[in-house]
């Protein structure tokens, strides 16, 4: 599959590994990983620069980014601070923050902002995240202007939940490069 637009990704806390359906997209279709100093103990304010700085050295407009869990919330975070367009983002599977299943040893990533995305956004969740409600997925979705997709019983959509290399993430992913 061919996409027109720079594909870039983002994982969330610990990035991803060989297994994960982001690294697999990258192998397999040369998407580029928006890499962060500290994958083990981030700080929001960090991975928040090191977004823009990727971005920034790109034509804004055809950039979609891919982000998964706590990156979802930097990416809220980036929109924040910088409001500015890109041409998308595929948001899956968003870490709540704010509630006691965040992972320890985050800084800065609460509270969550609700402010609206200026590009298109799809949200991907599930019905049993163990990292957030179904409900505050869709609040997210809801302040964040996206458009929600809920896959079911699909844990935290990654490889512990069954998710390799997740064709039907790379369509949805395609609807956005259209």
């Amino acid at each position: 599959m061919e996409f027109s637009s720079d594909i870039l990704t983002l994982p969330g806390y610990g990035s991803s590994g060989a297994n994960h359906w982001q690294t697999l997209w990258e192998k397999e279709h040369g998407f580029k990983r928006i890499e962060q100093h500290d994958w083990a103990t981030p700080a929001c304010d960090d991975w928040v620069e090191a977004i823009e700085k990727e971005i920034g050295t790109r034509d804004a407009d055809n950039v979609i980014v891919v982000a998964h869990s706590l990156a979802c919330i930097a990416m809220a975070f980036w929109v924040e601070r910088y409001n500015r367009y890109i041409k998308g983002a595929l948001l899956v599977a968003p870490c709540d923050t704010e509630a006691p299943t965040a992972p320890t040893g985050i800084v800065g990533f609460d509270p969550i902002p609700e402010v609206e995305f200026p590009f298109p956004t799809i949200l991907i969740t599930s019905l049993n995240d163990h990292y957030t409600t179904y409900e505050r997925a869709e609040a997210f979705a809801g302040c964040w202007g996206s458009e929600l997709v809920t896959l079911g019983n699909a844990g935290h959509i990654n490889p512990a939940s069954g998710y390799g290399r997740w064709h039907w993430g790379i369509e949805l992913l395609k609807r956005l490069d259209e």
